[in-house]
């Protein structure tokens, strides 16, 4: 290999980091907080002034430079909302500081005005925060990659130039320039800040890299796959912004009683105003009574009270590889009490082996004639009994045969003409319908190698069985963990539903703690659905969580579907209400389609993100009550006896800031933490 693709650069030893770098809007980057600043300031040039008995003309600009710079914004959009027959809050504060003003109480109004905005300031770097937890994974992606020509000539430009079928050179130490699969060269990539791998990863010919992750001691040539703007990176980040723009169910309830209680509010404020006027109250103090009751009755703490958790969690759970979609999907995810898992490629690795090779008496063929006969066939197929039988063959150098008319049935198997002959491949149960003795002899081949806890994989030439392959697959390390903990949150066993013999379902359930009632073996996909159907009549918020095409209808049926889905189950995520994908090197990751995303292939991660959303509607709790609390007492403080202004104006838009730093909280990475500890 020339020296120069050896040679190591200087510009990548800073790239060394395993983990992204941290991205943190500054606050004054914000308008918001710029503007807030300003109105605080001014008010606190105008507040000495006023206090030490200066005359008016020298802090009355400043007051009135307060007002606008904190409260054009609000102003603004809540003229904007007006238009659309909209009554906001921000309109209604508004309103209460000019009330303020107009009856001489201009430092009261002012105060108003700074703490208001200080609060939208808060809210609005909440936001920001959110997304800079996730966005940071750009900054791994290198600004440029070195581009081969046809003639082998290299040329250095930026990443977002390059295009789908450009070769980059990615040098040892580099990071990887964009999607794509290696072409030549052997190395071994770092890509724990894509999928969480703790091991760099051995990467040839044929394996998928990704855009930022961490070259090792080789050189790669790498054929690029996906444009610039379409990498994993980068649809992270999209997904992430779009969650941001969502709201939960709560938030969307709370927006609808937001607008009946504002009106109601103001015909309140009108009534605190007018009846003691009609009794002879002086027209000065029932103003300022009314303009505190506007300020402590309205509902701004409320509004702040569920998106901050729910975002924060989202935040949290993206900077710890589960990227959740929306506040939709974080806040459904924390009501699951059942839990329904299937077997292959959720339970276990989902990358079964092929451990046995039987060819039945009589069928003319040989151990590597039947393994590359049904390689033939369920070449075309993603499901992961396909990819074993595949890769088996081409493990032993086997050719494996053109084939053509391939159709596939989920639950049952796949067929294909191959040579002239129809082959079949798949489940015993479903395509033994002969009573002879070829059909004898593959039921009781079918039956030694399912006692023995492998699945039997039939093949089938012309219908008439010729072999039986078995197939072993490796339980997930954290497998017996994770139903524990899913047992732990849910106050119930979850329940097996699998298509996979049940011998060998029953092997693997007791493995990990699932008792034989909650074991369901054999299904077809409409089987799966009565499964969950069942326990959902029994009022239970069911929890899907499977792969591959067969359990799709299973994941659309249930209250929550979780696909872990790896390249091809793109089905399974497109029904499924909460779709994660978990993928190793070599899958899509299904960022698309799925409404949530593990990019670490950790079972783990899936009871620890329901935890984590359970936290986040205890904090949507805890802030309506610390709202109604401030709203309730402070409403009641004025009806009844004398609240000064300033004490509404701080102890209303304080509650604000409390509801708002509370659901912040959840952005420390103690939180995940806790929810993790809290299911071990």
């Amino acid at each position: 290999m020339p020296s120069d693709l050896l040679q190591r650069p200087e510009r990548a030893a800073p790239a060394a980091s395993r983990t992204a770098p941290r991205r943190r809007t500054r606050v004054f980057a914000l308008a918001e907080a710029r503007w807030a600043a300003a109105a605080l300031v001014l008010f606190l040039l105008a507040l000495p002034l006023q206090l030490t008995g200066a005359p008016a003309w020298t802090w009355g600009p400043l007051y009135a430079a307060a007002y606008v710079t904190g409260g054009w914004e609000p102003a603004w959009a809540g003229l904007t909302a007006l238009r659309e027959k909209i009554l906001d809050v921000d309109l209604l504060m508004i309103v209460a500081a000019i009330g303020a003003a107009a009856i001489g109480q201009v430092m009261d109004g002012a105060l108003l005005i700074v703490i208001f905005a200080t609060s939208g300031a808060l809210e609005a770097l909440a936001t920001a925060r959110t997304q800079d937890a996730v966005r940071g994974l750009l900054d791994l992606a290198p600004t440029t990659a070195t581009r081969l020509a046809d003639d082998g000539s290299e040329m250095t430009v930026a990443t977002e130039d390059l295009v789908v079928g450009d070769t980059i050179l990615v040098r040892p130490g580099e990071r990887v320039g964009a999607d794509g699969r290696v072409l030549t060269g052997a190395s071994e990539v770092d890509q724990a800040t894509i999928t969480g791998e703790p091991l760099p990863l051995a990467k040839e010919a044929g394996d998928e890299v990704f855009a930022g992750t961490l070259n090792g001691t080789g050189a790669l040539r790498v054929k690029v796959e996906r444009d610039a703007s379409d990498s994993v990176i980068a649809r992270i980040v999209a997904m992430v912004e779009e969650a941001s723009e969502t709201k939960a169910p709560t938030q969307l309830f709370i927006e609808k009683v937001e607008q009946r209680y504002s009106l109601g509010m103001v015909f309140a404020t009108l009534a605190v105003f007018l009846i003691p006027l009609a009794f002879g109250a002086d027209l000065t103090g029932s103003l300022l009574r009314a303009m505190t009751f506007m300020i402590v009755a309205s509902p701004c703490a409320v509004v702040l009270a569920t998106m901050p958790p729910l975002l924060s969690a989202i935040a949290n759970a993206g900077r710890h590889g589960v990227l959740v979609k929306s506040a939709v999907a974080m806040e459904r995810l924390g009501h699951v009490d059942a839990v329904a898992l299937d077997k292959t490629g959720t339970l276990t690795e989902g990358t079964p082996r092929v451990t046995d090779i039987r060819p039945l008496d009589g069928s003319g063929l040989d151990q590597n004639s039947l393994l590359a006969l049904a390689a033939a066939a369920e070449h075309p197929s993603e499901h992961p009994l396909a990819r074993a039988v595949v890769d088996a063959a081409r493990t032993r150098g086997l050719v494996i045969a053109d084939m053509r008319d391939f159709t596939s049935t989920p639950g049952v198997g796949v067929s294909a003409a191959v040579d002239g002959h129809t082959i079949a491949v798949g489940a015993p149960a479903r395509l033994l319908d002969r009573n002879d003795t070829e059909a004898a002899r593959a039921a009781q081949v079918s039956a030694d190698l399912e006692a023995g806890g492998r699945t039997a994989v039939l093949v089938l030439r012309d219908s008439v069985p010729v072999g039986v392959l078995g197939i072993a697959d490796r339980l997930r390390p954290d497998a017996a963990a994770t139903v524990a903990a899913l047992t732990t949150l849910t106050g119930s066993t979850p329940i097996l539903v699998t298509g996979d013999n049940p011998r060998a379902a029953a092997r693997l359930a007791a493995e990990v703690g699932i008792t034989g009632d909650e074991v369901h073996a054999g299904l077809l996909p409409q089987d799966k659905v009565e499964a969950v159907r069942r326990l959902e009549a029994r009022g239970r918020k069911v929890l899907v969580l499977g792969d591959g095409v067969n359990d799709a209808p299973a994941l659309a049926a249930a209250h929550t579907g979780i696909a872990m889905g790896r390249a091809g189950s793109d089905l399974a995520l497109e029904t499924a209400d909460t779709g994660i994908a978990m993928g190793r090197a070599g899958s899509d990751l299904a960022l698309e389609t799925a409404d949530t995303v593990i990019v670490r292939d950790e079972l783990a991660t899936v009871p620890t993100v329901i935890a984590l959303s359970r936290a986040a509607r205890r904090r949507v709790v805890q802030n309506l009550v610390i709202a109604a609390v401030f709203i309730s007492g402070l409403v009641i403080w004025d009806l009844v006896g004398h609240l000064p202004l300033p004490l509404g104006v701080l102890g209303h838009e304080g509650s604000t800031v409390i509801v708002g730093l509370n659901g912040l909280r959840l952005l420390r990475d103690a939180a995940w933490n806790r929810a993790a500890q809290d299911m071990r």
